[in-house]
């Protein structure tokens, strides 16, 4: 079963989410990385969303943005959406996903902050397991002490 899944809208995402990847690696969640695009291969997007197990998605996709709320939309499972600086600096991207129509909604992360996805994601998973809550404690703690 992988707890996350992890979906990047294209290739040319796959910086951003390899960052949210290498947090899902070091706390030892498993997870699913895949490539699909709302707007080219929707129906194949919208099969893995129904067949899959995960509990949480993460969603990074730039310009339109569609992806987080394409997701929603087939899901009630937690949505968490990384808008990637495409043109204007993100903030297309970030309007996109954030500004989803009520009763679909999706969370939101900072532009290119995929890490702080996946930690959200780990947050999400924490609150029915305790040992991934205490990994994320311990996380904070040594944070915390390189400043």
């Amino acid at each position: 079963m992988s707890r996350v899944s992890l979906i990047i809208g294209s290739t040319s995402d796959r910086e951003i989410g390899d960052k949210a990847e290498a947090i899902l690696k070091e706390f030892g969640v498993d997870y699913d990385y895949q490539v699909y695009s709302a707007h080219r291969n929707p129906k194949a997007l919208r099969e893995y969303i129904e067949a899959s197990d995960a509990s949480v998605y993460i969603a990074v996709a730039g310009l339109s943005a569609a992806l987080p709320g394409f997701i929603a939309a087939h899901t009630l499972k937690p949505v968490i959406g990384v808008p990637k600086d495409a043109k204007l600096g993100g903030i297309d991207s970030l309007l996109s996903i954030a500004q989803m129509p009520p009763g679909v909604p999706v969370a939101c992360v900072g532009v290119d902050n995929s890490r702080n996805g996946a930690l959200l994601a780990l947050e999400i998973l924490a609150l029915s397991d305790e040992g991934l809550r205490e990994k994320l404690v311990e996380y904070r703690r040594k944070r915390a002490a390189r400043t």
